[in-house]
Parts: C-alpha cells; structure tokens; sequence
C-alpha cells in the first residue's frame, strides 16, 4: 500500500522500563537506513529518554565523524499552567503545529509517550496510524492491558489503559473513517525458555483477542541494549570494536534480526515520493 502523508507510529504503554524508548529509536533508525525521511517526538516530558537518546547519537555523530542518519527530532513539553483546560489546549496546540509541521517534510514520525497517562499521550495515541505497545515477559507487567484470572489465564476486565486506547480508536474511526493498527509486543524475553513464557504468550493472545489487536514477533533480553543508550547508537548502524568496547557478537546479530521480524509485522505502508504524493490528510485529536 502507498502511503501519501507521513505515517505515524506511537510507541506506547503506561508502564515505565517497558522499553518504549529502545524501541521507538530502533523503528526509526531502521527506517532511516532504508532511506525514509523520518522524525521522532518525545512527549515524555519527565524522563526524555527519547530526547536524551538522541542527543547521545548526535554526540557520538560529532565526536568520532562517523556517518550516521539522524532523524529529525521534537521534544514537546507539558503544560503547566493553573487551569487544566487552558493547558490541555496548549497542548493540543503545540501538538498539533508539530506534527502538521513534519507531515510535509518525512515518510515517518514515531512517536515515543511516557510511562503514564496524560494529555499529550493520549493525543499522541489519537494520532496514530500505528500503535506500538512493547510488553515486559512477565505476567505482572500484563496488567496494564486487562487483569488476568490467575487460575484460567483469562482476561477479566480491560486496564484504564486499554480503554483509552478504545477509546481512541473510536474516536479516530469516527472522525478519519481510518482506525489504528494497535500491535502488541513482547519485550525483555528470557533467552532460557520457561512455563512462565509460555504461559505470557498464551495470555497475550487471548488479550489481543479480546482487543481486537495484533501480537508481533517478541524482542529478547540483551545487554547490548543497555551498551548501545549512552552512544547513542542502535543494532542497525555500524558499531566497531572502538565504539562498544569490544566486538559486536551474535547476539549484536540476532537482535538486529528481531527488530527486522517486528518491523515486517507492523505492515508499515510504502511512502509516495514527494514529487507523487498528495496533499496529506489533516487529522484531528
């Protein structure tokens, strides 16, 4: 499918150290060594992991002169005045004037939201084409998609999460006619295979049932992961010895193929060239 517009990806879920981040950079990274224009935002306003992230790539782009692509960047900033109406239309304001900015000017914006619920996340959801929600392997990190009959595995009842999510793309379907391709991922999986997996993945399908949602390909535990933040840098560049510490090993090669496998589940659609593409469609919060 030809896509005339930016495509938006958002990366979220209202757990903190769900990997939110590691993820939005890898996607958008990916993204820019197959030569798409891509811009990131960051509406975390408390950690700006996303932000911070970025800034150590652009670090290591100056420091070692190395060629790495960058994507376009935006940290959009909470509001924190008396009335929680007047900050809820700023937000919406400056929200909206970002990515109308960016429509013109990239393939793809993803967009990174913190590990809680507020306005900016939510309007970050409302946006989305495609909703990316990484998954701690735990039954305890479940939880914030629905609570979970321990004895059955069954889903009881949906999380507040799940129904803002619902809600959102009721209200996109309404308003856009297009819904949002909400795809859940499992993140942190243990290399040494266990019950306790099995029974995760058992239960992540039966709540994306429930849902009416997708479930990807998992990303594995690895420290590279916590090797690569402080550079800034991701499995898709070139990383030489100098760089890690150390050289790149297959498990530098297996995650690599892991964010491969995500990407091709999410059926991201093929951008129209600037010079075919249509005037982009405006959405609304």
């Amino acid at each position: 499918m030809v896509q005339t517009g930016a495509h938006i990806i958002a990366v979220g879920n209202e757990k903190g150290g769900s990997g939110k981040s590691t993820t939005a950079l890898h996607l958008a990274v990916y993204l820019l060594h197959q030569g798409h224009r891509v811009a990131t935002i960051d509406v975390d306003s408390r950690q700006q992991t996303l932000t911070r992230y970025v800034r150590n790539r652009r670090a290591t782009l100056e420091t070692s002169g190395r060629s790495i692509p960058m994507p376009k960047h935006v940290h959009l900033p909470t509001a924190w005045g008396d009335s929680i109406r007047e900050n809820q239309r700023a937000e919406l304001d400056i929200f909206t004037k970002a990515v109308d900015g960016l429509r013109h000017e990239v393939d793809f914006i993803i967009i990174d939201t913190p590990g809680f619920d507020g306005n900016l996340a939510r309007l970050a959801h409302g946006f989305a084409d495609t909703l990316v929600t990484p998954i701690n392997d735990s039954m305890i990190d479940l939880d914030v998609l629905a609570r979970i009959d321990l004895a059955s595995g069954e889903p009881i009842e949906t999380s507040p999460y799940s129904r803002n999510v619902q809600r959102a793309r009721a209200e996109r379907q309404t308003s856009t006619g297009r819904g949002i391709d909400w795809v859940l991922v499992r993140n942190r999986i243990s290399n040494l295979g266990s019950r306790n997996a099995s029974q995760v993945q058992d239960t992540v399908e039966r709540i994306a049932a429930r849902l009416g949602c997708r479930v990807a390909e998992g990303i594995a535990e690895r420290v590279i992961f916590r090797s690569l933040f402080p550079i800034g840098m991701t499995v898709f560049d070139p990383l030489e010895a100098d760089l890690l510490g150390g050289a790149p090993s297959m498990s530098h090669v297996n995650a690599r193929q892991e964010y491969r496998s995500l990407v091709a589940a999410l059926n991201l659609p093929t951008p129209a060239r600037p010079d075919t593409a249509a005037t982009p469609m405006r959405l609304s919060a």
